[in-house]
């Protein structure tokens, strides 16, 4: 399963594309929603999902793969396997993106940046700062499903292109309607005063 079809159409029949009112993790809202778990949940899925990804940066040589910690740790360490090198992820500590449990990355590192889902960027964003301060070339981002433009400064490939509206807060057609919010996303915005 690499081609958009066939990835819209696994999300669909899994019931992965919801509708309603949501609360996204970047902290915007929207009427759509990718609950990418459905796919990440059944290792026969994520797995050719994953070499579609590792087979568009095979050419660039990569020798770890790097994700976000939580959502996108899976999708990280099947993409690795399928490159045959290391899977690490970065954290936060104190609100701030880490490397911790002694991963480590160096001057001799080209990492692919693997996330599930990309909206705004922001955890794509983070972690290539941690790996170039950590003295790595980012060679790329990877990821299953775009919702929204974002470019990172690399090559980016994704499965498929998925364009969901979304608005600050504030602008939400829905809140000003008096609908309510879901909030099933895996990472929380800074709270923001009532």
């Amino acid at each position: 399963m690499s081609t958009a079809l066939e990835i819209q159409a696994e999300l669909e029949r899994r019931g992965a594309l919801l509708e309603g009112h949501f609360k996204l993790s970047s902290g915007r809202h929207s009427n759509r929603f990718v609950q990418k778990f459905r796919i990440l949940e059944d290792p026969t899925i994520v797995e050719p999902v994953a070499r579609a990804i590792a087979d568009a940066f095979r050419a660039e040589r990569p020798t770890v793969v790097v994700s976000a910690a939580v959502g996108g740790i899976v999708l990280g360490y099947e993409t690795a396997r399928a490159l045959g090198v290391k899977a690490i992820f970065v954290e936060k500590e104190d609100g701030i993106a880490t490397l911790r449990r002694n991963f480590s990355l160096g001057a001799a590192d080209r990492a692919l940046i693997v996330e599930d889902v990309v909206t705004t960027g922001a955890s794509v964003r983070e972690v290539i700062g941690v790996v170039r301060d950590a003295g790595a070339v980012p060679i790329g981002v990877g990821a299953i499903v775009r919702r929204g433009d974002a470019d990172f400064g690399v090559r980016t490939h994704v499965l498929l292109d998925m364009p969901i509206r979304s608005w600050l807060a504030d602008e939400c057609p829905q809140c000003r309607a008096g609908e309510p919010i879901a909030d099933p996303g895996s990472r929380r915005a800074r709270a923001t005063p009532a």
